[in-house]
């Protein structure tokens, strides 16, 4: 196999089956850099070495996955990738998740904390952590699967659906973005770029209706 040939992926450990099924059946890992060789020269330009441990334990978890697109944010990121931390010890550090599909106003970032968003004008934290990224990019795949129907609304519309009886799906680890669960109904909401472009007029929601139980859940 030469360096420039895509492998068959085996999922990390800690995802749900769904989601384990999801990016062993639609992803592909492609070569990835390899970022430890680069740490003495971040360390000299300033860069903490507990960042640079943060960016290799993400390089080696996710790094070169490459997953189908995603429903919103200008398909998400073409491949799972670190690169070089950003920020500064005032302002906390980032870390790159991998490049935009298009040419966007904002980046893929890991957060201070792990969280997994897209840093604009201002920092957006989507789920908890990238594997909430995934879990999310794997229901929104599902649910497109066995809807019977798929509802778009966009603006400040969102902000009126009503979420009574309804729980929110705990895998994806929802901060700025949620998914959330009723009787034959999953409603994605995407607040990211609202929140971190300041644009309320890029609120999202999509309404996935007529599931039944393996719909809902799917594993």
């Amino acid at each position: 196999m030469n360096a420039g040939t895509p492998i068959s992926q085996v999922a990390p450990a800690g995802l749900t089956r769904r989601a384990k099924r999801f990016v062993e059946v639609e992803g592909i890992r492609v070569p990835r850099q390899g970022i430890g060789r680069h740490r003495d020269a971040w360390i000299t330009h300033g860069i903490p070495a507990a960042e640079i441990d943060r960016a290799v334990v993400f390089q080696d978890r996710w790094g070169g996955l490459a997953l189908p697109p995603a429903p919103f944010y200008e398909s998400g990121p073409r491949t799972l990738d670190a690169d070089v931390p950003e920020g500064s010890a005032t302002e906390g550090w980032w870390i790159p998740a991998g490049d935009c599909r298009y040419s966007m106003a904002y980046g893929f970032m890991i957060g201070p904390g792990g969280e997994f968003g897209i840093h604009g004008s201002s920092w957006a934290p989507l789920h908890a952590n990238t594997d909430g990224w995934v879990e999310s990019l794997a229901l929104a795949a599902h649910a497109r699967r066995w809807a019977k129907t798929i509802t778009r609304i966009t603006g400040r519309a969102v902000d009126s659906l009503d979420l009574d009886g309804y729980e929110q799906v705990p895998e994806v680890q929802g901060m700025t973005d949620t998914w959330w669960r009723g009787t034959d109904t999953l409603i994605a909401l995407y607040r990211g770029e609202a929140v971190g472009l300041d644009a309320p007029q890029c609120l999202e929601a999509h309404i996935y209706g007529g599931l039944h139980e393996w719909g809902l859940h799917g594993g």
